[in-house]
Order: structure tokens, then sequence, then C-alpha cells
């Protein structure tokens, strides 16, 4: 479920963290890297639990309405559809959704209240009113309204994110990767086994990658440096860096990763990551680098016609 490029943002946010807090040598970059991606886990997965919370609150909502000691005939008829959503029961009935829920770390989060409140701002919108007027259940809309909440409802939310970043401390790391995960989720959830949220062959990969980029880093830096023409090595920034060497690491040892595939992904990751300016700065590195090496013979790449970046 976790991409390659999903793997490469992990490992370089790893990477910076430890070059830039006081290293005492007694961390185990690893299995660090393996716990961030474990608790990426646990934020995807509370997030779509929030999710099926949300729509599952129409029934208790229907249910508190018609029990005030005068309910006006328009709390005796709150619309439960979205209770009934087919996506929502399709996460509900998945073995490794319930699986994964039941091995979520939740501890003690209260979130009662919020989902209250997202349910009601959710019914106050002209998309959640347009659903519950069709008649029948169509799975274009069903699909729809589910990522409505995702996307309209929860992300937008302050009382949301604040609640997030209060018991999720990898929030602010993850929250792209979170919104690209969930809503290829969202699309097919049965096409997706939460219990292997990373692949035996994408986790060597990621284990690669990590000590490879720390063990070569003195000599790709030395690689990099006669690249950077004008710009001061000290002076640019170490993210950028980090990027670049990573790029280098992959044209280098990784045989079966094309280099236009390497080049393409630290470019896309330096635009969301970095500066404004860093995509066309890697891009233009890397690119010199590769022609270089490719020229020099360093580069031996196997065919990887029908590999996955």
């Amino acid at each position: 479920m976790i991409s390659r490029r999903n793997i490469r943002v992990k490992v370089m946010q790893l990477l910076y963290g430890l070059e830039t807090m006081e290293d005492t040598g007694k961390t185990d970059p690893v299995k660090t890297l393996r716990q961030n991606i474990d608790a990426s886990k646990d934020l995807f997965v509370y997030l779509v639990h929030v999710i099926t919370e949300i729509a599952r609150h129409a029934e208790k909502y229907a249910v508190r309405q018609a029990s005030k000691n005068l309910p006006s005939a328009e709390d005796l008829n709150v619309n439960i559809k979205l209770a009934g959503n087919e996506v929502v029961w399709k996460i509900l009935e998945s073995e490794s959704y319930k699986a994964s829920l039941a091995n979520l770390r939740m501890g003690n989060i209260d979130h009662a209240e919020l989902i209250r409140k997202l349910y009601i701002e959710l019914t106050e919108t002209p998309e959640y009113q347009a659903y519950i007027a069709a008649q029948q259940r169509e799975k274009g809309k069903e699909r729809d309204i589910v990522k409505f909440i995702f996307t309209n409802i929860m992300l937008p939310s302050e009382s949301f994110t604040s609640h997030i970043e209060e018991h999720f401390n990898n929030w602010d790391d993850d929250a792209e990767m979170m919104v690209q995960l969930v809503s290829n989720y969202l699309q097919k959830p049965a096409s997706f086994d939460l219990r292997e949220m990373i692949t035996e062959e994408k986790w060597k990969f990621a284990q690669s990658l990590l000590q490879t980029a720390r063990e070569k880093k003195e000599y790709v830096a030395e690689l990099i440096k006669p690249k950077l023409k004008n710009w001061d090595a000290e002076r640019i920034a170490q993210l950028d860096m980090i990027m670049m060497r990573m790029g280098v690491c992959e044209f280098l040892y990784f045989e079966t990763i094309p280099p236009k595939v390497t080049i393409n992904e630290y470019i896309d990751i330096a635009k969301e990551y970095s500066t404004q300016q860093s995509g066309q700065f890697v891009n233009g590195v890397l690119d010199n680098i590769h022609k270089e090496l490719l020229a020099t013979g360093k580069i031996q790449k196997i065919d990887f016609n029908k590999q996955k970046a």
C-alpha cells in the first residue's frame, strides 16, 4: 500500500532528522524507520476509523433527536441513509480493517464530541443534501460522499487537525502521504490488505535505501559537489543535499530502478518538501551526474522494463 515514493519520503525525513539532531550513536536507524512506518499505519487506520464513525453517527443522531421530550416532525425523520453507505460497510466488514483497528493503539482518545460536530457540519452541506435526496444507491455517489467527508469535512477542520496533532505526532510529516493513501483506499477498500501496509519487497527497498544513503554519504557527496557550480555546498538546503545523495545512490546501487524514474521522483519530492526552486535545482544536478556516470560506465542497470518504480 505504501509506494516507493512514500518510502523515499520516509527515508529522507529520517535522514534529515538524524543529521539535524545531535546523534548520540544509540539510535538504530532501521528500527526507527520501521517504527515510523508503523506509526504511519496507525495514523492511516485511525483516519479511516473516523470516516466510518462520522457515517455511522447518522443513526445515533436519529435516536438522539427522536428521544427529545417534544420531538418535532423533523426530529422524528432524520435521514440515516449515510449509516448504510456501501463503501463504509465494505470497510467495516473487511477482515484486514477489523484486525488493524483492533491492534490500533488509540489509548484514551475521546473523539465523540468531534465526531458529532463533524457530522453536523456534513449535514449542512449541499453535497450531503443531494446525497440523501437520491432515492437509489449508486456506487459512484456512495464513494463520492465518503471521499467528501474526508477531503471537505475532516481535512479543512481546525478542530480535527488539532485533534490529530494532539494524538499523532507524525501528522506533520505524514499529512500529504495520508491524503494520497486514504483517497486511494476509499476508491476500492476491499482490494487492500491493511495488515500489509508495506510489502516485504518494499521494506527491503526501504532498508537498503536508508543504509546505502548513510554508508555512501561521503562518497556521493564528492560526486555532487563539482556539479554545484557557483553554489556553496554548505549553504544549499540540507533537504536538497539529502535528496540528491539519495538519488545518486539509486543511480549507482539500485540496478533495477531506471534513472529517469529516480530523477522524476526526487524532482517531485523536492518541489513538495523543500523550496520553490528545489525541483529545478535537484533536476539539474542529478541529470548532470547521471550523464557523467553513464559516460564513464559507472552506471550498470539490468533489464528494468517490467520493474515497478
